[in-house]
């Protein structure tokens, strides 16, 4: 599909990879954007230049409500994306209570799977598509940040299931595999960190050429990505070595 006059929906629209969804697709000439966060407030510098075809829209992905009020409003989408996202970076048993495990499942598992169950019925009439941020956590497994890397799995499995659910009729899916990026949340991985720029592009990009697969977005993340298709027992065990740091 075309940015060109599509009408895009981002959650965690206020910042980070979000804001740089919005900002590339203005430029790639996208008619509307429904730029989606908790609180509307924290757009206001996104907003702050009054391009009139950004639209502000309150939404939590975790509030069945909100979801569906969306779904209401923005009934003219052709892409989806599903950015919003939660870290803990906490190791699974190190962590003081699995209330941040239960988060990360709430926000980066059943708030896409909530949007696209939602919105799947405008993007059948629209023959749209839906972008599901994840991650190269959802092939390997990091300690430091286990109930995250276990969300963005479960991610990874969901997006595979609904591409092949939504095939028939004809919603493109495109999951993007990428590591840290240079955002609020990445500033807590280790160097070097990916543009979020970069990420954006290499969705973008892969989109528009019609993929209905994962991207593997970012040079960073395809050295990996190499890698690990060679040897994975080999990255999962450097993985491994990045232990939750003691409380």
């Amino acid at each position: 599909m075309k940015i060109e006059n599509a009408v895009v929906l981002v959650t965690g629209a206020n910042r980070g990879i979000g804001r740089t969804f919005v900002e590339e697709l203005l430029k790639r000439g996208a008619a509307k954007i429904y730029v989606a966060a908790r609180d509307t407030a924290s757009l206001s510098d996104l907003l702050k230049a009054g391009d009139r075809r950004l639209v502000a829209l309150p939404l939590d992905v975790t509030d069945p409500d909100q979801v569906a009020a969306a779904a209401s409003v923005a009934n003219d989408v052709t892409l989806l994306i599903n950015n919003a996202g939660y870290a803990a970076f906490d190791g699974a048993i190190s962590a003081t209570s699995i209330d941040d495990a239960r988060q990360e499942m709430e926000v980066n598992y059943f708030g896409p799977l909530a949007m696209t169950r939602a919105f799947a019925p405008v993007l059948a009439k629209t023959g749209g598509g839906v972008v599901n941020m994840l991650s190269m956590l959802s092939l390997i497994s990091l300690p430091m940040a286990a109930t995250y890397s276990a969300s963005k799995a479960a991610g990874l499995s969901l997006t595979r299931s609904i591409r092949a659910e939504l095939a028939g009729q004809g919603t493109q899916v495109v999951g993007v595999l990428a590591v840290q990026a240079e955002t609020e949340m990445g500033a807590k991985m280790p160097e070097p960190r990916l543009s979020p720029l970069e990420i954006v592009t290499d969705t973008l990009d892969a989109v528009e050429a019609g993929s209905n697969d994962e991207v593997v977005a970012g040079a960073q993340t395809r050295g990996i990505h190499d890698k690990f298709t060679a040897n994975p027992q080999q990255v999962q065990a450097m993985m491994s070595t990045k232990l939750p740091q003691k409380r």
